[in-house]
């Protein structure tokens, strides 16, 4: 079948668009067609459920098994959901006998305020990567597999959430794929930069951004920052192809440097890229290395005058980390001498570069230009609220108060508590004391801390009204207290409530 793309064309695209909504194939509506079992089963790559929920012929359903599912469609159905021979002229179909296929994945995406989105990606990438596609050295269209292009995932998803999205004059989405994230930035930024090694990849970002409607984003093939040279962006957004392997083999998860070497390339050079006050969030994977804190390894790659919050979400050893991107590239469908080779070059990868596990996560810049800058790199497994964009914003925030705050200055500030913290006490039934309390944050990053009866005392009667060291010598009076003592032991307590979030600065 031709690799051939659908042409870059925004009437065509916005005709196309206008049958698809007519259609209802939208988020929406393809949840209430497949119910949300089968819904799921299509994010896991998973066809069965959703083929089942599309026997019938109406347009709905003839518009998923095409786009989707990667069925044909006899011409006659077709044409009562698409302009037909628009579509074929443009090359979004194709004829196959008296059916018709697609040339392309068209996934349904909803934006962050109720938007209808489409997200273009090649056949079979739609969801999941390209770990269902058949064995062999190309796709079902005929592509390369080291050019494919991924669409809708739990990592695009994920870095969509976790975005700052204050309205910007500028933003850069680094190695775009299929466009997702330049889809969200033209939702907040004046201008919008993407950039791909793959010039497959800035087509198809074009497609997907013109067939949902958004404006058109600057588009430009180079890798890393080479495309951008001289330029700055108040914001900087990445999905990199951080995949720690023995090889460059395939172009949209293998970023063909040792090691973490291209995530850490990154970091460093993200900050002659930022204006002042400008953000950098990005996934990536990182090393554990042998006699090495992972903590102190990513701390040491921020560059000067930048803030930093480092955030590993997830730790897999070794092995689990290279079956789960064999999977990915499809080799567990490949003979086993061959998957095995493959398996044992990852290995001896690791053993060479003294990897004894793999870190997954994510990590915000910001440039503050302070002398002392704040970076914080933190293991977080436990479940979060998304979108995190607001919660990241917030914790650079109060990172600027703390640094410009002694303990007097914090005495004399006033605080409110975060919203939804509620405080739980814990010990033995019927005991005249709780063993301890802790204070539990039901938003964001969901944090729970452990504080004593003046910490709990304090943070509930923060309701910005009252200065940190008058509520202080108020509760020195009801505890009996030494006020004076009370004062000099508490500072550091109220900046731990601060930078985790249970406080914030009133007015702030």
């Amino acid at each position: 079948m031709s690799t051939l793309l659908p042409a870059a064309d925004r009437a065509r695209s916005s005709r196309l668009r206008d049958a698809l909504l007519a259609a209802a194939f939208t988020a929406d509506g393809l949840l209430d067609l497949l119910g949300a079992p089968a819904y799921a089963a299509l994010a896991r790559s998973e066809t069965v459920p959703a083929l089942r929920a599309t026997r019938g012929d109406g347009p709905l359903e003839t518009l998923v098994r095409l786009f989707l599912l990667q069925m044909p469609a006899p011409s006659a159905r077709a044409a009562v959901a698409l302009p037909v021979e628009d579509c074929l002229a443009g090359g979004w179909l194709v004829r196959d006998g008296d059916a018709v296929r697609a040339t392309v994945d068209v996934r349904p995406y909803g934006g962050p305020d109720g938007q209808d989105w489409w997200i273009v990606s090649d056949l079979g990438c739609a969801v999941g990567g390209a770990g269902g596609i058949a064995g062999g050295g190309t796709g079902p269209s005929g592509v390369d597999r080291a050019q494919l292009v991924l669409g809708v995932g739990g990592a695009s998803t994920t870095l969509a959430g976790i975005t700052v999205r204050t309205p910007v004059e500028s933003a850069l989405d680094l190695g775009t794929g299929s466009g997702i994230q330049a889809l969200h930035a033209t939702q907040h930024a004046t201008r919008v930069t993407a950039t791909d090694l793959n010039p497959r990849a800035l087509h198809i970002a074009r497609l997907t951004l013109e067939l949902s409607g958004v404006a058109e984003a600057d588009l430009r093939e180079g890798s890393l920052f080479e495309p951008v040279a001289g330029d700055t962006f108040d914001l900087i957004v990445s999905n990199p192809p951080f995949v720690i392997s023995p090889g460059a083999r395939l172009t949209y998860r293998d970023g063909g440097m040792g090691g973490d070497d291209l995530c850490r390339t990154l970091v460093q050079q993200s900050a002659d890229r930022l204006n002042d006050g400008g953000y950098c969030q990005l996934l990536a994977n990182w090393q554990h290395v042998e006699g090495e804190d992972w903590r102190e390894r990513l701390s040491s790659w921020v560059p000067r005058g930048c803030d930093a919050w480092i955030v590993q979400r997830e730790v897999q050893d070794v092995a689990q980390y290279a079956e789960l991107w064999l999977r990915d590239a499809g080799d567990h469908r490949t003979g086993p001498a061959e998957y095995a080779a493959r398996y044992d070059a990852w290995l001896e990868e690791f053993e060479a570069r003294r990897t004894k596990g793999i870190g997954f996560g994510w990590i915000t810049l910001r440039k503050s230009g302070a002398d002392r800058p704040s970076v914080v790199a933190e293991e977080w497994p436990h479940p979060v609220e998304q979108p995190l964009g607001p919660t990241i914003r917030s914790h650079f925030e109060r990172q600027d108060f703390l640094r410009t705050h002694d303990d007097a200055a914090l005495l004399a500030s006033r605080f409110v508590l975060a919203d939804e913290v509620v405080q739980e006490q814990v010990g033995l039934p019927g005991a005249e004391d709780p063993e301890h309390v802790v204070l539990r944050h039901n938003r964001g990053m969901r944090r729970a801390t452990k504080v004593d009866t003046v910490g709990a005392g304090f943070a509930g009667v923060c309701d910005g009204s009252l200065t940190a060291g008058r509520i202080l010598d108020a509760i020195a009076q009801l505890v009996g207290e030494d006020p004076v003592l009370l004062r000099d032991r508490t500072p550091e307590a109220i900046r731990t409530l601060v930078e985790q979030g249970f406080l914030t600065p009133a007015g702030e």
